[in-house]
């Protein structure tokens, strides 16, 4: 385990953390004006190799050369001039730090970090890191990386955990969650959706099946994996006779057969590496998934409708269904006593993270490529 201490005086500014994979979903702006929860699990802590935050280039002003060199292959919005390697933690793991609220970055709702770090050392005043928890931004302090200073603490790391291990003792990232909204004149507002985390892992594989289909059809396995990635799949690529075929493939699954050409597998929640499979008789593409989804797409945990009796208790999450007159109170949402067990909209991937993927991709140098990058830097009602 590590802490990291001020550079400027040395003195501490997290709890002891472990380090684990930087999520996809690390930078994910979702929707307008929704309640993200905390990015990290408590005690751990993410490392971006990028650069990220500002100051902020334009594509307009950068050098293919320079944007090569740093693993951009196709034009981007813009490129960071921060530095990089910044560390990610959850807000509850900082200590001995003071935040400045001015330095509000632009947000709407809270902090967004667009001035800076938000967050200096208490002892020596040092800018050590930026905290972020503005509207349809995920909760987190991002640590300065020439700011800070890592040291170990409690002799070694402990061993990431086997595949084994994590089938037996890590749980499915649900597909849909309750999206709360910040409060208005009704106060704070729920509603099902599908998973921002699913939104963003989704983006990124969608990457990785273009590249992987080589220009022609693929075909995903039923079920949710369908629901996830078929309908943009089919948007993006062309029809054709030759179609490369998608399986889900992992640890405790069969070794898939001769005809598969691309494997959808898991990545390791701390060290960020892929599946590798053994014993195939033919190469096959891996398309990364986070864990948690990997885990749920092959072991889905369905919700049962429980019976019962009379209404539903008033603190109980319900799902507005219309409206109706109150006296005195002008519109009021009107509910329906059953919760509905998904959304009631497409599943969409995420298109910041399937252009950010896409872009760092060699491959989308290739002209079919680069022209459905250009095409759907605004995708949104495609994916």
């Amino acid at each position: 385990m590590f802490v990291f201490v001020c550079a400027g005086c040395g003195a501490e500014l997290t709890a002891p953390l472990s380090e684990v994979a930087l999520p996809v979903h690390a930078h994910q702006t979702y929707g307008n004006g929704i309640q993200l929860p905390v990015l990290m699990e408590s005690g751990t802590f993410a490392v971006d190799p990028e650069p990220w935050g500002p100051p902020w280039r334009r594509w307009e002003q950068i050098d293919s050369d320079e944007a090569a060199a740093r693993g951009v292959h196709a034009p981007v919005p813009a490129l960071s001039d921060g530095e990089p390697g910044a560390i990610v933690i959850a807000p509850g793991d900082m200590r001995g730090t003071l935040l400045i609220p001015e330095k509000r970055g632009g947000a709407c709702c809270g902090l967004a970090g667009g001035d800076g770090p938000n967050m200096v050392c208490e002892a020596c005043a040092l800018p050590v890191a930026t905290r972020i928890d503005d509207c349809s931004l995920w909760q987190a302090v991002w640590l300065t990386p020439n700011a800070v200073d890592r040291l170990p603490v409690g002799g070694a790391d402990t061993e990431p955990r086997s595949w084994k291990e994590l089938m037996e003792e890590a749980r499915g990232t649900p597909p849909y969650e309750s999206i709360v909204t910040w409060g208005s004149g009704l106060g704070s507002s729920h509603h099902l959706s599908w998973s921002p985390q699913w939104e963003a892992a989704a983006g990124r594989a969608l990457a990785h099946l273009l590249v992987a289909s080589e220009g022609q059809p693929v075909t995903v396995p039923n079920g949710m994996v369908k629901e996830m990635f078929q309908r943009a799949l089919d948007a993006l690529l062309p029809t054709g006779r030759q179609v490369r075929r998608a399986v889900l493939a992992g640890p405790g699954l069969p070794v898939p057969d001769a005809g598969v050409d691309i494997l959808l597998v898991p990545v390791h929640p701390q060290t960020g590496r892929s599946w590798t499979p053994t014993g195939l008789t033919a190469p096959a593409y891996p398309v990364p998934l986070p864990f948690g989804v990997w885990r749920w797409l092959v072991s889905p945990r369905s919700p049962l409708p429980v019976p019962g009796s009379g209404r539903v208790p008033d603190d109980v999450l319900r799902e507005p269904v219309g409206r109706r007159l109150r006296a005195g109170s002008g519109w009021w949402p009107d509910f329906d006593d059953s919760f509905p067990l998904r959304p009631q909209y497409a599943f969409r991937a995420d298109p910041r993270t399937f252009q950010h993927t896409l872009a760092r991709l060699p491959a989308v140098r290739s002209p079919w490529l680069h022209e459905i990058l250009d095409l759907t830097l605004d995708m949104r009602s495609r994916l």
